[in-house]
């Protein structure tokens, strides 16, 4: 085992420029963790968040960030030792998950090596390669936990009611806003899997892509107005969110639900006149509930989409791609030299 390994760091607060990489000690796993040789690190929105110091973050719900950082949350890999008490997994096994989350601060994917908690890994499936398991992890855990399972009782810092999915089936009419990107894309082809109608919203250039998963209809939201000539949903999953989420409450039946997945702003007196409901969650690590998506993946029942690849080294340049939005799938890091 190595004493030192690469790693990409800030030590300030900024844009994709302040991601150096550099040579740090490798980490030893404590009493229940595992040592992972990563393969693969997936990018996801809150390492840009993190990256830029969560300037748009009440104080209040800003978690202490001490410099420098270590971004990453996911990570797709093989385990290089054991800690103190594990017995589920061997050195050798090929693992995935989200590490830590939510306290991405104390992840650190973006790295040769990372210690993972072994409650937050699963075995990768053998059918996918690395870098589309590290594509799963975060985007796959929030599509299921939305719509599928929540998983834990952990409440939500951003709301009072507790989230609770909506049972999905044959006749269930579900509008997935944002369906192209990471969390969208899974979400389509996990309501699909429970035998949901889906209508996918996404730029047009997506419509292939989309209609390849299994979306029943796609709307164009450059040509429509999604809220203009959709009606009577059962289920809203709104992965844009932001200050134009009310628009969809028109949309939803009596006893419909609207789940924003990021922040999101809407009427509560339209809510209670319209008799709908409205609730989130805050991601969770789970590697049981990994080890259901491993098997769903393993099926070919859900398949991860890739934007682009980078290699570690050009960190920077992946978190310019994810600036530009506009994602089909989920932008990996290739880290281990053999997946390069």
């Amino acid at each position: 085992m190595p004493e030192s390994m690469r790693a990409v760091r800030l030590h300030e607060f900024g844009g994709p420029e302040v991601l150096i990489e550099e040579q740090v000690p490798v980490p030893e796993p404590g009493p229940g963790e595992v040592l992972v040789r990563v393969h693969a690190a997936c990018l996801n929105p809150p390492d840009w968040y993190l990256r830029e110091g969560m300037p748009e973050v009440p104080a209040e719900l800003r978690p202490p960030m001490t410099l420098p950082l270590i971004l990453g949350t996911d990570v797709s890999g093989v385990v290089a030792a054991l800690g103190e008490g594990v017995v589920d997994f061997a050195v050798g096994d090929e693992v995935f998950g989200m590490l830590r989350f939510p306290q991405p601060m104390n992840a650190e994917t973006y790295a040769d090596y990372v210690s993972a908690p072994a409650t937050d890994l699963a075995r990768k499936p053998t059918g996918i390669d690395h870098v589309h398991a590290a594509a799963v992890p975060m985007a796959g855990l929030t599509a299921w936990q939305f719509l599928i399972e929540v998983g834990h009782d952990h409440p939500s810092p951003f709301q009072e009611a507790r989230h609770r999915p909506v049972p999905l089936g044959p006749g269930t009419r579900v509008l997935v806003n944002g369906a192209a990107g990471g969390v969208g894309h899974l979400a389509v082809q996990l309501a699909k899997w429970r035998g949901a109608h889906v209508i996918a919203v996404a730029s047009g250039r997506h419509r292939e892509f989309l209609l390849g998963l299994g979306a029943d209809e796609v709307i164009d939201y450059t040509e429509q107005r999604p809220e203009a000539v959709v009606a009577d949903l059962d289920l809203v999953l709104d992965v844009v969110g932001g200050p134009d989420s009310g628009r969809f409450l028109p949309t939803l039946r009596r006893g419909g639900s609207l789940f924003p997945v990021y922040l999101a702003q809407y009427d509560p007196d339209e809510v209670a006149a319209r008799g709908v409901v409205t609730t989130a969650i805050q991601v969770r690590a789970d590697g049981a509930q990994m080890a259901q998506l491993a098997h769903l993946l393993e099926t070919g029942a859900v398949r991860p989409a890739i934007d682009s690849v980078y290699t570690l080294a050009d960190a920077a340049r992946a978190h310019a791609r994810a600036a530009q939005g506009h994602m089909q799938g989920k932008i990996v890091l290739s880290v281990a030299d053999q997946d390069a």
